[in-house]
């Protein structure tokens, strides 16, 4: 069975020239095209065409997302890997979700709501360094796998204590910076610099930051939705702030 563009595009709920771009750009090519010069496609297109949607709902690039079906074989295989992720990621949702509802009830005066439950949502442990990864090499290839071999190798042997002494850690930094950032401090004030000081020396137990790449974590604060969600749960402005903050040390402080 085979079916038109336009039902096809009805179907995903993407438009026709979306579907005519990925076919422009080798990431979905039809199945066959007819004598009228439509498109058709079978149900190999539409499993690929989930697939694609999938990625791209992750935040995935298009030419990271040909690579990667390009160079997938089992795709069963890599449904069920992604079907894992978006569960735990849905797990981890859920929990923000309940943050932000505590939040507010909190702020419009119904309940009082203990500090460190302001931060509930983000686990650090060996499964979240996984898929952290598998998130930045989706998005951004294969460069970004050494940074991730370098954290692995240094946390091998950790234990649980070990990570979640780790999790304390960047918990009292962002929790620092909140209390800076709603203090109207500016991005490159002393004391902001002087918990960046601690940040840095706890980034620096796993891998080897520079100028660049500190800055460059700052921004992955705002631009990769899982870690912006995290943040955005304590404050609407925070990922921002944390990005300015951080692209600000590394500029004054590091080489």
């Amino acid at each position: 069975m085979s079916w038109s563009i336009a039902e096809v595009a009805r179907m995903a709920h993407v438009t026709s020239r979306t579907l005519r771009h990925y076919d422009e750009i080798g990431l979905l090519p039809p199945a066959r095209i007819g004598m009228n010069g439509y498109r058709y496609y079978e149900r190999e297109q539409l499993l690929r065409l989930q697939h694609i949607l999938l990625l791209r709902e992750l935040g995935v690039a298009l030419g990271t997302i040909a690579q990667i079906l390009d160079g997938q074989h089992d795709q069963l295989d890599a449904l069920h890997r992604h079907h894992r992720w978006l569960l735990d990621e849905r797990d981890r949702v859920d929990r923000l979700v309940h943050t932000v509802a505590r939040t507010i009830a909190q702020l419009e005066g119904g309940t009082t709501m203990p500090a460190e439950e302001l931060f509930d949502g983000f686990t650090f442990d060996k499964e979240t360094l996984t898929r952290l990864e598998v998130i930045a090499v989706e998005r951004a290839g294969d460069d970004a796998r050494p940074y991730f071999d370098e954290i692995k190798r240094r946390t091998q042997n950790w234990s649980t204590q070990n990570y979640q002494a780790a999790q304390q850690e960047a918990t009292d930094v962002e929790r620092r910076l909140l209390a800076l950032m709603q203090d109207d401090a500016a991005a490159d004030d002393p004391r902001v610099f002087a918990v960046l000081d601690d940040d840095f020396a706890g980034q620096s137990r796993f891998w080897t930051p520079n100028r660049d790449t500190y800055a460059q974590l700052g921004q992955a604060f705002v631009d990769t939705p899982e870690l912006r969600t995290h943040l955005d749960a304590q404050h609407p402005r925070l990922a921002e702030y944390v990005r300015d903050a951080m692209a600000a040390y590394a500029q004054a402080r590091l080489s």
